[in-house]
């Protein structure tokens, strides 16, 4: 492997140990110390019959995530934290072998009355997950198709650890990480996600900031014990939320820019945190693309919201702040959007820096309009569906938030994970899925295989639906944020609402799954198959 330009690679700086810095207490830690790191580029091992082959080691390392704590162990794709990022372009296939070298005894506490967790099940177990990837199942990331470390078992729907990505998809943000059943909130809290960045003629042809001025930025929270290890639960909660924001894998860093425009590549990697962002001074940020790609238009904010798994496209210009320093900040609540705002520590994310020389004339701009879609059109629909986005107790006593559809009186009606699937789109058909939300929480909802356009939120009479099954709209239909109307894979469902939107299934058949991206939540069974088939029996579903 080799570092792009202008990238940087983790590297272990000495380690500056103080008895008043305990990672543990994020009041001890100091704040912009360590310069983010940019994840490497990911290299071919070879190709074959002409199509490029990558190859990605799972391994269990030491990083160093601060300049003030012991280096952590963490899990990383090829021993890095975050992974390498693989660039790819649309149209050219390539092929991914991943492997695993990880230790047999998991890294962090397994909670064994989980369902896909149980104690007679190898404890380390994984599975990569091409987010938003257009895929055959069989390259997919099911959850079921595991594999352990040197391949010496398997779940019950391994077939191979060679996944080949044909990238027949549009231009964007993409990335890879665990999905592995009953403890894919573990092993991405490990250190198991990366970059994909798929490419077309558009980056070149827009004139967008490229090169060292194009930077991909993982941002998620951890908690640390005293010593710097990481600290998770032994019990599931409902949903994690760390006390230390971490960007590319590094506590509260900065990054040196210069007076010109940065392209971001913006990813909420967390488990559970939603993030508010913002930039103080208050500057805007143009975004151009969001999950599934471009964007119409560029559309000026002054905040984005991200839900985990949800990713923007944006531009920054620091043209005229010679000197400046621009902190990147958060105010969404935990849990979102009924919780309590963040707290002193994690209001705050990273810094930029204006302090370099401009190296060259900054010849990127900023477009208008933008190479968006294809969308799917409402005149195609060939039906609409009713999910539910439910809770209730599970054998232990706890909450567990689930998915459902409604029975037969229009009530709501939760499934698990081992019921029968209910959702069977038939190939090449465009579907409006509603999802009422009868719960508190904002539900970040992903369906694999394929991307969708928002079309509006409407509030509605939650105890009349659940009592009596009619769904009783309160206020109008909001059509979605002028930054939410480009293709999306992960939609916020929010509490009281449904949800519109539109989706094409295609261009593959077989079994995939959509779920809640909040980890915890996924984790407990807020997942559901999802069967895409050819057959023209499905009309009459």
């Amino acid at each position: 492997m080799t570092c792009g330009k202008g990238r940087t690679p983790h590297v272990h700086k000495p380690f500056n140990a103080s008895s008043r810095v305990a990672p543990s207490r994020p009041d001890t830690v100091p704040k912009f110390v360590d310069p983010v790191p940019i994840p490497e580029t990911l290299q071919p091992v070879g190709h074959q019959k002409g199509v490029p082959l990558f190859q990605i080691t799972m391994r269990q390392v030491e990083q160093q995530l601060h300049r003030d704590f012991p280096p952590t162990t963490v899990w990383g794709y090829e021993g890095q934290y975050p992974g390498p990022t693989i660039e790819a372009r649309v149209r050219q296939p390539i092929l991914v072998r991943y492997l695993s070298e990880l230790p047999i005894t998991h890294l962090l506490p397994i909670d064994t009355s989980v369902h896909g967790a149980a104690t007679y099940l190898p404890q380390v177990r994984t599975v990569v997950h091409l987010h938003d990837g257009e895929l055959p199942a069989e390259a997919d990331g099911h959850p079921e198709a595991w594999f352990t470390p040197r391949l010496t078992t398997h779940g019950p729907m391994f077939t191979t650890n060679l996944f080949r990505y044909p990238n027949r998809q549009r231009p964007t943000t993409l990335w890879y990480h665990d999905h592995a059943m009953g403890i894919t909130r573990l092993n991405i809290y490990a250190g198991l996600a990366g970059f994909y960045l798929l490419r077309d003629e558009n980056d070149a042809r827009l004139d967008l900031p490229s090169g060292p001025f194009e930077l991909p930025l993982l941002i998620q929270d951890r908690s640390f014990n005293r010593d710097g290890s990481l600290q998770y639960p032994a019990t599931i909660p409902p949903e994690f939320f760390g006390n230390t924001n971490l960007v590319n894998g590094k506590v509260w860093p900065f990054l040196e820019v210069e007076p010109r425009r940065y392209r971001f590549r913006l990813l909420n990697g967390a488990n559970a945190r939603f993030y508010n962002l913002m930039l103080k001074p208050a500057i805007s940020m143009i975004q151009i693309g969001g999950d599934g790609g471009y964007l119409k238009r560029a559309v000026a904010v002054k905040e984005i919201l991200l839900a985990p798994a949800e990713r923007a496209d944006v531009i920054i210009d620091f043209t005229g702040l010679e000197g400046a320093t621009v902190t990147m900040t958060n105010d969404a609540p935990t849990p979102f959007p009924t919780g309590t705002p963040p707290a002193r520590h994690t209001r705050v994310v990273m810094q930029f820096r204006v302090t370099l020389p401009r190296s060259g004339r900054d010849r990127s701009r900023i477009p208008r309009d933008l190479p968006a879609g294809p969308f799917p059109r409402l005149r195609d629909v060939v039906r609409s569906r009713d999910l539910i986005l439910d809770q209730q107790k599970d054998h232990m006593g706890r909450q567990m938030s689930l998915l459902g559809i409604r029975d037969m009186h229009g009530r709501p009606l939760p499934l698990h994970w081992g019921d029968a699937t209910t959702e069977k789109p038939r190939l090449g058909t465009v579907e409006i899925w509603r999802l009422i939300n009868t719960t508190v929480d904002t539900h970040p909802i992903h369906l694999h295989l394929v991307r969708f356009l928002i079309l509006d939120r409407q509030p509605f009479d939650v105890e009349r639906f659940r009592s009596a099954g009619e769904l009783v709209f309160t206020g109008p239909a909001v059509p979605a944020a002028e930054n939410e109307r480009g293709m999306k894979d992960t939609v916020r469902a929010n509490p009281g609402e449904v949800t519109r939107f539109a989706v094409r299934f295609g261009r593959y058949t077989g079994e995939f799954v959509w779920h809640c991206h909040i980890l915890e939540h996924e984790d407990m069974e807020m997942m559901r198959r999802m069967e895409v088939i050819a057959e023209d029996s499905n009309r009459r579903r």
